[in-house]
């Protein structure tokens, strides 16, 4: 059949794929959505370049989108937009998880910073100083942000599982309760405490970050500082974070 491109897909659009599946409406929804899988690829590639080329990744998440289409149910009150984005994100986050690419000492880093962070939260009842967290490390402050900057990729890919893991369980499915309904927006007030628990500079990096879509060097042009301190404090953020959400998902 032909379909004449319009602004977006409308009811009548999807509701004939759904009977038909024919591929020309398929390819013509597929263009209309392509830049939810573009804009996700750009900001994984500007985090992840040494792990896969850009193009990997895209075709990757426009694997995932069409999935979404065929999944799509247009009976429900849900938008496309936010179903796909949750499956394509999540697709992305597989494809670079199941890449071995963290050297040893890295990953032994990220699990020592995490742990002692942990500990000293649960020690001290509040957010434990660099200081404090450097120390418990044995490390000079100045050794402490070297670290910090080097687990960065590291860091935001497990925060980025971690949402993606929680946020399939929160995509529209078939099987929605209200129940479900409840926990999700419970998940979504914990993770707006958490961001608003950070510091301003911490909460700017992470909206700028994951809300505007910039990247490190945009964002130490906009807070007048250098990347790789933006680094740090996004890792620094992504910690705490960490903590309360995984505290949140994983009670004792």
């Amino acid at each position: 059949m032909a379909v004449r491109k319009t602004i977006g897909v409308s009811d009548e659009v999807w509701r004939l794929y759904g009977e038909n599946k024919d591929v020309e409406t398929r390819n013509f929804i597929l263009t209309e959505y392509l830049h939810i899988v573009k804009v996700i690829a750009a900001r994984m590639y500007s985090t992840y370049r040494s792990l896969a080329d850009q193009d990997d990744i895209i075709s990757c998440g426009t694997l995932a989108l069409l999935n979404c289409i065929e999944r799509f149910d247009c009976k429900r009150d849900i938008k496309f937009e936010t179903f796909a984005s949750i499956r394509v994100r999540g697709a992305m986050i597989d494809y670079l998880r199941k890449m071995d690419w963290v050297p040893r000492t890295v990953r032994k880093n990220l699990k020592d910073i995490d742990s002692v962070y942990a500990e000293l939260q649960n020690t001290l009842g509040r957010s434990p100083t660099d200081e404090e967290i450097a120390e418990k490390l044995n490390m000079s402050a100045d050794g402490y942000y070297e670290a910090l900057s080097n687990v960065y990729s590291a860091n935001v890919l497990s925060l980025e599982e971690l949402i993606a893991d929680n946020a399939a369980g929160m995509a529209p499915s078939s099987d929605s309760t209200p129940e479900k309904d409840y926990e999700n927006k419970e998940m979504t007030d914990i993770t707006a405490k958490a961001i608003d628990a950070l510091n301003e500079k911490e909460r700017i990096i992470i909206s700028l970050y994951y809300y505007e879509g910039l990247k490190a060097k945009q964002i130490a042009n906009v807070l007048e500082i250098s990347e790789s301190r933006v680094s740090q404090l996004h890792s620094k953020a992504l910690l705490k974070l960490k903590y309360n959400l995984q505290k949140y998902m994983y009670p004792e």
